[in-house]
């Protein structure tokens, strides 16, 4: 009988132990993870500040999910050490378990620079985990003035989840745009506009230099007052266990189509690892939850020897930031890469479909994102755009632009 050990508890875990279960039904599954809580959707975390849900309705899987799967799961437990010989995962309490194959599902971890004087303030935060957002929700209230160091994804989500709470929120960020990993400039000055007239208030080309207590002093000379400080910089792969163990890292930890490192028995899912981006052409950390599912569930089903790759994964994001959504996807080629884009914008409204070479290689909505997963299946099926009808779908994302025999195949019906 196997001994299956799974190092990490979310999306990519849940994955790993369905895939697992999928082929064997009866070896122990053992699950090490360091937050306290069920494996939940960690995107919610910004709607549970803002008091829209609650840690029961953020569950990723039902409450006997473990049960039914028969797994044991080691709460507030961190992997120190993974051993080849003998081939057992040291626990940060000195337990040593043995396995099989292991599968490192140990996602990311907030980015924080060096900044002087940082120790000096006494509330700052991180906002990545569920913790994280119960300690910012005691922290704020109707009058505190906030800073946001950061104007990417989290920053942004933990800004609409406080501006429930206060109205005094700052964020600032050393990119000139909101966003900038996912949109150019005139893209993100819609979002940006859109935020400003919800009085959240930005710095950009700015960032604090040092601290004193609770004021921040600029690199441009500002001084900014605040009562709490949340530290949303950026991200980083938690790559050490591995790397440590011998797998090859870089941004993440490397691994094939079928989520194998190279030492033997050792998988990886999730943010910690690189996948194929198809639009890409490439390899590269694919830190999304529909993603990290599908790693989870390809390493799963090989640990159990079973056969399954992951080979369809493309960078997905999809926000509303108060009351306006976006949707990214893709690769976006410039016309210097080979590429071209279509375009329609409005005061509010704008979409954008990037290909190249005869293919839908990526794509921006903001403001309406009906039905983009028609332009996602065209990226991640490398569907030529020859086969459609592809001045239909610029101006509607719609099955009507596929031919009868391949609505018929795809959508299971002809019309």
């Amino acid at each position: 009988m196997k001994q299956y050990v799974i190092i990490g508890n979310g999306p990519a875990a849940a994955g790993c132990i369905e895939g697992i279960r999928s082929i064997d039904r009866h070896s122990p599954i053992t699950v090490i993870s360091e937050e306290k809580h069920p494996v939940y959707g960690r995107p919610l975390i910004s709607y549970y500040l803002e008091g829209k849900t609650d840690p029961e309705h953020m569950l990723y899987r039902s409450p006997d999910f473990y049960e039914r799967n028969r797994c044991t799961v080691l709460y507030g437990r961190k992997a120190v050490k993974l051993q080849k010989r003998p081939k057992r995962v040291l626990l940060d309490d000195g337990a040593l378990l043995p396995w099989t194959s292991v599968c490192i599902a140990a996602g990311s971890g907030p980015f924080v620079p060096p900044m002087k004087g940082l120790e000096t303030v006494p509330e700052k935060h991180t906002f990545m985990t569920l913790d994280d957002a119960q300690g910012l929700k005691e922290s704020v209230g109707p009058d505190s003035r906030v800073l946001i160091i950061g104007a990417g994804l989290i920053g942004l989500k933990c800004a609409e989840g406080l501006h429930a709470i206060t109205e005094h929120i700052t964020v600032c960020d050393l990119a000139d745009r909101v966003l900038s990993s996912i949109l150019d400039a005139p893209c993100a000055a819609i979002v940006q506009k859109h935020l400003e007239g919800q009085k959240i208030r930005f710095l950009l080309s700015d960032s604090a230099d040092r601290f004193e207590g609770c004021t921040a002093y600029m690199k441009s000379g500002r001084k900014v007052d605040f009562d709490v400080l949340v530290l949303a910089v950026g991200v980083k792969a938690n790559t050490s266990l591995a790397k440590d163990a011998g797998c090859t890292t870089g941004r993440g930890i490397v691994a094939d189509d079928c989520m194998r490192t190279d030492v033997p028995g050792v998988y990886t899912a999730g943010d910690c690892c690189e996948g194929m981006d198809i639009s890409l052409g490439a390899r590269r950390v694919l830190a999304i939850m529909p993603n990290a599912y599908m790693q989870g569930h390809t390493a799963g089903v090989n640990m159990a020897g079973g056969e399954e790759t992951f080979e369809q994964g493309i960078p997905m994001n999809s926000l509303g930031l108060l009351g306006l959504h976006i949707m990214t996807a893709g690769t976006y080629y410039t016309e210097e890469q080979g590429g071209e884009f279509y375009e329609e914008q409005t005061k509010d409204r704008l979409k954008r479909l990037y290909m190249k070479d005869g293919f839908l290689t990526g794509f921006i909505l903001i403001g309406q994102v009906e039905r983009a997963g028609i332009y996602t299946s065209l990226i991640r099926e490398r569907t030529p755009l020859q086969n459609v009808d592809l001045e239909m779908l610029k101006k509607i994302a719609t099955t009507a632009a596929f031919s009868p025999a391949a609505r018929k195949q795809k959508f299971g019906k002809e019309n």
